[in-house]
């Protein structure tokens, strides 16, 4: 068994460090105009409780004998359970709620303000209302890090086969940059995860959809209405998300390291 890991402490810059990638990522190209700022709170906010949590997960998981690799994923699919449960429920109702307005609006019909539609929402199912969706989040983020971190690996292994750095060679930016997008673009292999939770979050009139929507009658829904197709609508979008949101990280991450240990004065040990 290899040697358990010392504990590392959870400092500010390291929430600083995930919070400030998370809003850059979201500023460019993660979310369309116009989703601020539910975007920028759920950004900043997801950042912090993920390297917060994945690192505590990742040290009780090697405690318990699990290897470097597979604490790494129990860390990242425990963090992104914790990202949902703690803000990004509420965000994305809000994210979508916006959505709605604007295809309201595009129709011509004039839609409620934001406010409005929170209260109404609020009135009428209580936090639950607020959350609904949410487990559908909790299962997308999940398998969104356990994918990525497993995939991007998988895909760095190949580039070390080709490039013939099997014994340990550091991989230089581009590859490291490939191995990520590669990941990132597979992980959207879950995108009917993020269809059902888009859906239940979906404040649209239709008689034949089920009142009370779980995750079950949700994707039944979606598949009756509109077959596998339906279930893989946006993928494309998805993919390029998937890729920027990796090459961020990857690319950017050292860059923001630093600066992070410039302004704060603390060495940065959080993990990308």
């Amino acid at each position: 068994m290899s040697a358990v890991p010392e504990k590392k402490p959870i400092k500010f810059s390291n929430l600083l460090l995930g919070a400030s990638l998370n809003l850059f990522e979201v500023t460019t190209l993660g979310q369309p105009l116009g989703l601020i700022p539910w975007a920028w709170i759920e950004a900043s906010t997801k950042g912090a409780v993920l390297l917060f949590v994945a690192s505590e997960a990742e040290y009780y998981a090697r405690v318990a004998g699990a290897s470097e690799f597979g604490g790494g994923i129990i860390g990242g699919v425990t963090g992104g359970v914790a990202q949902a449960y703690a803000t990004m429920g509420f965000c994305t109702c809000m994210k979508t709620v916006e959505i709605t307005q604007h295809k309201m609006a595009a129709a011509g019909v004039k839609p409620p303000s934001t406010f409005a539609t929170f209260m109404d929402i609020y009135r009428k199912e209580g936090i639950r209302g607020i959350n609904k969706g949410v487990n559908a989040v909790a299962i997308r983020q999940m398998t969104n890090w356990g994918s990525r971190f497993g995939l991007s690996r998988l895909a760095e292994q190949g580039i070390r086969k080709v490039t013939k750095k099997e014994h340990g060679e550091k991989l230089n930016a581009y590859e490291k940059i490939l191995a990520s997008t590669l990941g990132g673009g597979l992980s959207a292999w879950n995108q009917p995860i993020e269809v059902i939770r888009v859906e239940m979050q979906s404040k649209k009139e239709d008689p034949n959809r089920p009142k009370k929507m779980t995750v079950g009658n949700t994707f039944r829904y979606i598949y009756k209405t509109d077959g596998m197709k339906g279930l893989y609508r946006g993928v494309a979008p998805r993919i390029g998300l998937g890729v920027w949101q990796t090459v961020c990280m990857v690319a950017l991450g050292d860059m923001a390291k630093s600066y992070v240990e410039k302004v704060t004065g603390e060495k940065v040990t959080a993990k990308h």
